[in-house]
Order: C-alpha cells, then sequence, then structure tokens
C-alpha cells in the first residue's frame, strides 16, 4: 500500500510498482489526485483517518513517502492491528528549529507565490545532474502546477507540523519499520531518518547513496530491493 507525498498523487509511485514482484495499490491522499480538496485546516490524525477507510481488509505492508509516511507512521501507531510492516521513504522525524524554520519558510512561500514554490521544489528533487528522465521530471511538474492551491497549502501545513505531532508516539509502534532516504536528501535527511530509527523499536536503517529526496523515481531500483529484503525478512522468508 503505497502512500505519496505533498502535492503528488498515486502516479508517482510508477518507476517503483513496475520493479516490484508484488501487487500495489497507490492511492491519492486526501485534498489529492482524484480525492475532494481540502477546505478546512487539517491534522495528522484526520488524514490518516481518511487513508484508514479506504485501505483494504486485513494487514497490508505500508509504504508512505514524505507526508505519507507520517500518515502510514499514524496508522500504525495506532492501528496496528491493519499494518504487516511499515516502510518510512524520505521521511522527515523530530525536525529541529533550524529544520522546522526551514520548512515553514517553504510553507510561506507557497501561499504567496506558487507556481515559484513548484519551481523551487522541483530545483531541490531534480537538480541539472540529476539523472532522472526528462519525462519524469516533466510529469512531477504537471501534477504539481494541477493541484488546487487551497488543498495544497492545507496538506502542506500538516506535513511542516506532524513530525511534532507523532514523535511523542514513535517508541509506541510496535510494527517491523523501515527508515530508508537518500544520502543527498535535504529536506528528509538521513539524519531525520536515523532520529526516526532511534526512536521506533527494532527499526532498520538505509541510506540510499547518491540519491536525494524523490527516491522512489530517482533510485526506484535499490528502494524496490530494499523494500523486498525488510519485507521478507519480516515474512520469515530466506534465500539461499
Amino acid at each position: 500500500m503505497l502512500l505519496h507525498g505533498v502535492g503528488l498523487d498515486h502516479t508517482m509511485w510508477a518507476p517503483l510498482s513496475e520493479r516490484l514482484a508484488r501487487r500495489t495499490i497507490a492511492i491519492d491522499l486526501p485534498g489529492h489526485g482524484a480525492q475532494p480538496p481540502l477546505r478546512e485546516p487539517q491534522s495528522l490524525a484526520g488524514l490518516a483517518d481518511d487513508v484508514l477507510r479506504r485501505l483494504p481488509d486485513g494487514r497490508v505492508h505500508l509504504v508512505g513517502f514524505s507526508l505519507g509516511a507520517l500518515i502510514a507512521q499514524h496508522i500504525a501507531r495506532f492501528h496496528s492491528e491493519r499494518v504487516a510492516t511499515l516502510s518510512c521513504v524520505s521521511a522527515v522525524c523530530r525536525r529541529t528549529p533550524a529544520e522546522t524554520a526551514a520548512v515553514e519558510t517553504r510553507l510561506a512561500a507557497a501561499e504567496t507565490q506558487f507556481a515559484d514554490s513548484v519551481t523551487a521544489s522541483l530545483q531541490r528533487w531534480y537538480p541539472e545532474d540529476s539523472s532522472v528522465p526528462a519525462e519524469i521530471k516533466t510529469a512531477t511538474e504537471r501534477v504539481l502546477l494541477a493541484n488546487d492551491v487551497t488543498s495544497y497549502l492545507h496538506a502542506y501545513a500538516v506535513f511542516a507540523s506532524g513530525d511534532q505531532e507523532i514523535a511523542p508516539e514513535l517508541g509506541q509502534i510496535t510494527v517491523p519499520t523501515l527508515a530508508i532516504t537518500g544520502e543527498l536528501d535535504p529536506g528528509s535527511t538521513p539524519e531525520m531518518s536515523q532520529r526516526l530509527a532511534d526512536e521506533v523499536p527494532d527499526a532498520r536503517l538505509v541510506i540510499v547513496p547518491g540519491a536525494r529526496h524523490m527516491l522512489p523515481v530517482e533510485d526506484a531500483s535499490a528502494l524496490a530491493e530494499a523494500l523486498t529484503a525488510f519485507i521478507e525478512e519480516s515474512e520469515g522468508i530466506h534465500h539461499d
């Protein structure tokens, strides 16, 4: 079960889904893609409840990216009976005051100059030396610019504060957990994934060399390999 990040939609997972030998379901988060736009301020718990209602029956391997990782953490903490494993991709965790100020500055910029903030995001995610194909970059830009701005801002506000909301609960997560991010991610840094792995009991940490924030498209093969190994280990599958 794949949960995307702020301003994106389920289509961001296509490169990963192609590389996983498992059935995947990618849904649009509240206020994104085909979901109704958000018209009121949101909480992490509220977004998580919306996603929870749309999960398939039984237990799922829950994979969240960025905001999706915060939502996945909330579901794993309070509805562990629905979660077989938790994988947090490019996740934020316990931002420092400086890191909090940086994300709040990005939120303020999106409020006043949305198109410019999209351009800035793309430059952070896909700098000139990025190996991501042009068509992927174009697709990401198209999805970002198609956002309902009010809805985007409500979701981004949760992303900016949600790590503080879930932080006191991380030690109570009991499902097998993976924290994975790119070595060069400036926003969801390796240090944040280390914090997450330190907080969640017995969590596994993986840092992907050379990757930035958009790990699911920049190095889908590395992410697929890490997810497969983690999930198979949780299921007791061993390869000779």
